[in-house]
């Protein structure tokens, strides 16, 4: 080993005094340490001693830096900033990622997925953008985004199908007559209609029903999917969703579906991202997971 190594100070001593230079404070540069201020009391006067200099005057309210430690203090920060330096160089930090998605698909199909993604791509930083509004790739900093739509997005975009636009009909078995599996479509009027921001009812009824939406029927309005889906849970009445946006709940039991009858809808679910990206690595990263997730759980036609 260098003879130069040898007389080094210990590096926790030149961290508490670094510490307490830029404090002038035992107290709180043991606070930042996460140690006692005996403990950085000690590191000081262990250095000044192996220094066979003083570094700091104790004043009756806190501490001043002597001559000396005054020009020691510039020379210790720059060896702790090359420190960090070489250190990142070595231990890259995470690729910080935003992902767009509606408020609605975030909390009923991404989030409880992400602690598996993020166990298996722990270099990857997501930020997740949830807004009923669409979001711009370069505007907002997007890097990815799932968009509900007809293609095409624009151009210089890469465009993927995620999920299709499966309607079903959706309750709580609390809305279901005692030993009963489901609801005549005729009676389906009878009950409140939980409408969202798509306002599908009148289309289900016709297309799916084949009965035509009545003026009567019981309606309460949402301006997210996520809380129509919510109110069916709690019982409030029948609202109608994308199958993949309720699947958990659905195996679960704490959805239903009182009428069997699908509609195959035309607003796709896709995964959608520049074909430039800032992070091409983790983008692909993120965007292959989504296509996997979304092959496992797809529901053919």
């Amino acid at each position: 080993m260098p003879e130069a190594f040898l007389s080094l100070p210990s590096l926790n001593a030149l961290r508490a005094f670094e510490a307490a230079a830029r404090h002038l404070n035992f107290r709180i540069a043991a606070e930042e340490l996460n140690v006692t201020q005996g403990a950085v009391a000690q590191h000081i006067r262990g250095l000044e001693a192996d220094l066979g200099a003083k570094l700091f005057e104790r004043l009756p309210r806190g501490l001043a830096l002597t001559d000396e430690g005054r020009a020691y203090v510039p020379n210790i920060r720059r060896a702790f900033d090359l420190i960090s330096e070489a250190t990142l160089l070595l231990r890259p930090e995470p690729a910080r990622l935003t992902i767009s998605v509606t408020p609605s698909f975030a909390t009923k199909w991404l989030i409880p997925k992400l602690p598996e993604f993020v166990a298996h791509n722990p270099l990857v930083d997501l930020r997740i953008l949830a807004s009923e509004s669409l979001s711009s790739f370069q505007a907002d900093g997007v890097d990815i985004a799932v968009r509900q739509g007809r293609p095409p997005f624009g151009a210089g975009l890469m465009v993927d199908l995620l999920f299709p636009q499966q309607i079903v009909a959706i309750c709580s078995p609390s809305l279901l007559a005692t030993g009963a599996k489901e609801i005549a479509p005729t009676d389906i009027q009878h009950h409140v209609l939980l409408h969202d921001a798509h306002n599908l009812w009148p289309e289900f009824m016709e297309r799916a029903l084949g009965l035509t939406m009545a003026t009567e029927a019981k309606r309460m309005r949402f301006n997210q999917t996520g809380l129509a889906i919510d109110a069916a849970i709690a019982g409030q009445g029948i609202a109608l969703a994308s199958r993949f946006l309720v699947a958990a709940d659905l195996a679960a039991g704490r959805l239903v579906q009182p009428i069997h009858a699908e509609m195959r809808g035309t607003q796709d679910f896709y995964v959608v991202m520049p074909r430039k990206q800032r992070h091409p690595e983790p983008t692909q990263a993120v965007r292959q997971w989504l296509l996997d997730e979304g092959d496992a759980e797809r529901v053919p036609d």
